[in-house]
């Protein structure tokens, strides 16, 4: 009966791995159209196909990781002919968001990203620490194919690392957020929710093209986000600034403008990172201190309760 049981599983199981392979490619197709070459490598400011991994393991569980490892050859294989060597680069991609997965199950890690402590998991155990591992493997495969001069390892490596840091820290928020979405009944809540959306693409519009230095605009407009609705505010308004970042800076409009690729790469990460960090700690230290509220508002009212039960004033039970 088990073997019978895990026969019928394996359609399942099988799609699922296909949908996350799927996934995993197309948003590479689409990062892949926002690239940058460094030192002759070319490196993505935002993958998120990293970050589509990484929810992926969270939604899933381990059985997720070949789709992530057929989605990372099937990435390699749109820029170029996969062979032998690229195998580093897809075993190391697809070992840095298993170790991330692991990692934040040890810790008790929470898809609803309730906690500060969630989201300070997400970002050094989800995101900075284990993809150092993917940064490593990647440029390493390139050193010693003979694509990449030792000289220029580190500027690539810090760039990969970057970008696939970039891509959980912007990505896997928004795909966490998907499966709790819902219209808010709330017609002034829905339509604060609207006007935060036009005004984040807005004023992202006018940070990342003007000439002036207006990049720290899309802060408050985050705050707004992440204080009045938390992670499903400040996940999408975090995407909208990061890629209408890297849109300006791959076409070296406004603060890009008139810089070395070395120079916009750091201030396109610096905003990024900021960004991301910003909307993802308020976000679930706001949701923590709401839900504490919550639970002490409960433990009044049961008290009051009791009280009224026990005052002497409350005639007793008929016998």
């Amino acid at each position: 009966m088990v073997r019978i049981e895990e026969w019928r599983r394996l359609p399942a199981a099988l799609a699922s791995i296909l949908g996350v392979a799927f996934a995993y490619y197309l948003a590479g197709w689409i990062g892949l159209h926002q690239r940058v070459v460094v030192e002759g490598a070319e490196v993505t400011p935002l993958w998120l196909p990293t970050g589509i991994a990484l929810a992926a393991l969270l939604w899933l569980g381990l059985p997720a990781w070949p789709g992530i490892a057929l989605g990372t050859v099937l990435a390699i294989e749109h820029i170029s002919t996969f062979d032998l060597a690229d195998l580093g680069i897809a075993a190391g991609n697809t070992l840095a968001p298993v170790c991330a997965y692991l990692m934040l199950r040890k810790v008790g890690f929470r898809t609803e990203v309730d906690r500060l402590r969630d989201g300070l998991a997400l970002v050094f155990l989800g995101g900075l620490l284990p993809m150092l591992i993917s940064a490593t493997a990647g440029t390493w495969t390139l050193v010693l194919t003979g694509d990449l001069p030792s000289s220029e390892f580190w500027p690539v490596w810090a760039a990969w690392w970057a970008g696939d840091a970039m891509g959980v820290l912007v990505g896997t928020p928004v795909l966490l957020v998907l499966p709790r979405f819902h219209v808010s009944r709330d017609i002034y809540r829905a339509a604060e929710a609207a006007a935060l959306m036009s005004t984040c693409i807005i004023v992202s519009l006018i940070a990342t093209r003007s000439t002036l230095s207006l990049l720290f605009l899309v802060f408050p407009v985050l705050i707004w986000a992440a204080v009045r609705f938390q992670l499903a505010g400040s996940a999408p308004c975090t995407l909208i600034v990061s890629v209408l970042a890297i849109s300006a800076a791959t076409d070296q409009a406004g603060r890009f403008a008139d810089h070395s690729l070395l120079e916009v790469m750091v201030n396109l990460q610096a905003l990024n990172g900021a960004a991301a960090l910003t909307g993802l700690l308020l976000s679930a230290l706001v949701t923590e201190h709401n839900n504490i509220r919550i639970k002490i508002e409960q433990v009044c009212e049961d008290l009051a309760e009791l009280v009224e039960h026990l005052s002497p004033g409350r005639s007793g039970p008929d016998l």
